[in-house]
């Protein structure tokens, strides 16, 4: 896990940053386009990375373009939509292998970076418009994979929940947005947004991996300072406000299974060492096969099918999810909320403390097996104003002591209760 990362400022609003790992054998290329997350854009800008991998000007066909990704020793291209706090992280990026591997010593690294930057810098538009089939084949992407949130019913509830808890809150705004800001995309708003996008995100050109990164350093310090932008000012405060307002919300649906969704917001974890401290806090709760939901909800008084707790560090909110049959519902309401009131009270073994730690350890390490995760960490460090590395959040969740635990358990307050119900339910309710 010896990566070295350094970011360096290449033009306004525009940062390069390397991320060297010798074990790889391959390399990754991205640029990273973040932009605030409004409800009336965010589906028109989420279609366009999707959109900008499927030409550009002087390759519009996607078999040419893969035809070129295939002489490129079958290099991939990808895009990808994700949210940080406030902001949306719209992302093109290209994977090739290493040119030491390259059988006529081509350079694959100034390869690549010169295909990426054709892509989104000479995108396929013409008379103010994307092309209209690939927008539609895009749009239809979008709206299909919205939709198919309904279908796993856990992930659905969770977002609902959290959409109630955030009401009003740039959280709770949805990455692709909803089918009916989808719906109203068009070649010619895309293109817009495409505009929109090139002059106002604040932009992050990630390279990870084991080669010289010097030329795709080059050609995109060039690109972008031939061209005028306006680019937005990041706040490296994404907190939301600590406003508790208690809700209890009954959805109901054709499922089998209900799902009893609990929503807590976390207070004073101003500090990277506090979220550290309540990572380890709420993985010990329910992040674990030996966390106090699972061993005693779960395991011990069968009151649901699963019982987990995950803490959202950017907006300090805690989501502790189950699968349940409605005669216990109640019984797991109140079983959830004793075992956090134990956590608060130190009733916890100092080897279940441990074992968490060691939990934690392992799955921090494999951040860095990954280019695209090592990435993700490294662009999520930055948008949370620090600079981290996957080591370092080791060292300091090792760190954690039991009265840090229940310091941090202790800032965590109820404020949304979300149960998605079978509608057989309804009468008997």
């Amino acid at each position: 896990m010896n990566n070295e990362f350094n970011r360096l400022k290449i033009a306004d609003g525009v940062h390069f940053l390397s991320i060297i790992d010798k074990k790889f054998k391959h390399n990754r290329l991205s640029v990273n386009f973040i932009m605030p997350l409004e409800e009336n854009e965010v589906s028109n800008r989420a279609i366009v990375p999707l959109i900008l991998k499927q030409g550009y000007k002087d390759c519009p066909d996607f078999t040419e373009l893969n035809k070129k990704l295939a002489n490129l020793y079958g290099a991939s291209l990808d895009a990808s939509i994700d949210k940080f706090g406030k902001y949306q992280i719209l992302t093109v990026s290209v994977i090739s292998i290493d040119s030491r591997f390259a059988l006529e010593n081509e350079q694959m690294e100034k390869l690549c970076a010169e295909l990426l930057s054709n892509i989104v810098f000479e995108p396929n538009i013409k008379d103010g418009k994307f092309d209209e089939v690939n927008t539609k084949l895009e749009k239809q992407y979008i709206i299909d994979t919205i939709k198919a949130e309904i279908n796993d019913k856990r992930t659905y509830a969770i977002s609902k929940c959290k959409s109630i808890m955030c009401k009003g809150e740039p959280c709770a705004i949805k990455k692709y947005g909803t089918i009916e800001t989808a719906e109203k995309i068009t070649a010619e708003l895309a293109a817009q947004a495409y505009n929109d996008i090139m002059n106002r995100a604040s932009i992050e050109v990630v390279f990870s991996g084991s080669g010289n990164f010097e030329s795709a350093l080059k050609i995109f310090k060039d690109k972008f300072n031939s061209v005028k932008r306006n680019p937005i000012s990041i706040d490296y405060n994404n907190q939301t406000q600590f406003n508790i307002n208690q809700k209890d919300i009954i959805e109901t649906m054709d499922v089998k299974q209900g799902k009893l969704v609990m929503g807590f917001r976390v207070s004073d974890c101003d500090t990277y060492k506090n979220k550290s401290a309540q990572r380890v806090a709420v993985s010990l709760l329910g992040g674990t096969p030996m966390s106090l939901l699972f061993k005693n909800v779960r395991e011990k008084m069968s009151l649901c099918y699963y019982c987990a707790a995950r803490y959202d560090r950017v907006n300090n909110i805690m989501i502790i999810d189950s699968g349940i049959e409605k005669q216990n519902v109640d019984k797991a309401k109140e079983e959830i909320l004793k075992q956090l009131e134990m956590l608060k009270n130190g009733q916890f073994e100092d080897n279940d403390l441990k074992e968490t730690q060691m939990l934690l350890k392992t799955a921090l390490k494999a951040t860095t097996d990954s280019l695209s995760t090592i990435q993700s960490w490294y662009i999520n460090q930055i948008l949370g104003g620090t600079d981290y590395s996957p080591n370092k959040e080791i060292e300091l969740c090792n760190s954690v002591t039991r009265q840090d635990v229940i310091e941090a358990a202790n800032k965590i307050k109820l404020d949304t209760i979300y149960l998605l119900s079978p509608k057989d339910d309804v009468s008997e309710n």
